[in-house]
């Protein structure tokens, strides 16, 4: 069925996406164009936008992640690139790149949840997500998870179920023990946070 007939049969959706690196900016642009939609949003390392360009920048950041992630990842993930091939994921990556992440998280209009790893390469500095963060609506929240970088989903796995499940509840955020990494809620306004590890 295409969208436009999905849309014509006014069937009554209303969920929550959960974003992994390039599946942070489809999740914002379908929240930007059908909130009525959507619930809310968890965004895992929402790469693209303003701190990856230009291209040339965005290679070496995931360059220097390459070296950051575990190698079990690479027996993960090099099967999906070879099978794309280097000339469509080169033209992949500069799509996200150009896609305007930064502006649409802070523009979001719908509850959301953005986890980002201390050891992205691909995310901005916590001083300048900080910075960044006071134009945000009240309904952001940023969680930071120490030690993880870039694939956040897999070398932290525990922890990140662990900080979508209380968000999703309404719980406060607050550091799983028994998983890897430590979780904490990064203030973004005064009085902000949920979370007694809150930074």
């Amino acid at each position: 069925m295409t969208g436009t007939g999905w849309r014509e049969r006014r069937i009554k959706v209303h969920v929550y996406l959960i974003g992994n690196s390039m599946g942070g900016p489809v999740s914002l642009e379908v929240a930007h164009s059908a909130p009525e939609r959507v619930a809310g949003l968890v965004l895992a390392s929402p790469a693209g936008g303003t701190h990856n360009q230009p291209l040339g920048r965005a290679l070496v950041q995931l360059a220097r992640d390459v070296l950051r992630e575990s190698p079990r990842l690479v027996p993960v993930v090099l099967p999906d690139y070879l099978h794309f091939g280097p000339v469509n994921g080169i033209n992949l990556f500069s799509e996200l790149v150009r896609f305007p992440s930064l502006e649409r998280l802070l523009r979001t209009p719908v509850p959301t949840l953005a986890v980002i790893g201390s050891r992205d390469p691909l995310m901005p500095p916590v001083d300048r997500i900080r910075e960044l963060g006071r134009l945000a609506p009240p309904h952001l929240t940023v969680v930071m998870i120490d030690g993880a970088a870039h694939a956040v989903n897999f070398s932290h796995p525990g922890e990140l179920a662990h900080v979508i499940s209380c968000w999703l509840d309404g719980r406060d955020i607050v550091d799983d023990p028994d998983q890897g990494g430590v979780s904490r809620v990064l203030h973004l306004r005064p009085g902000d946070g949920r979370s007694a590890g809150s930074a």
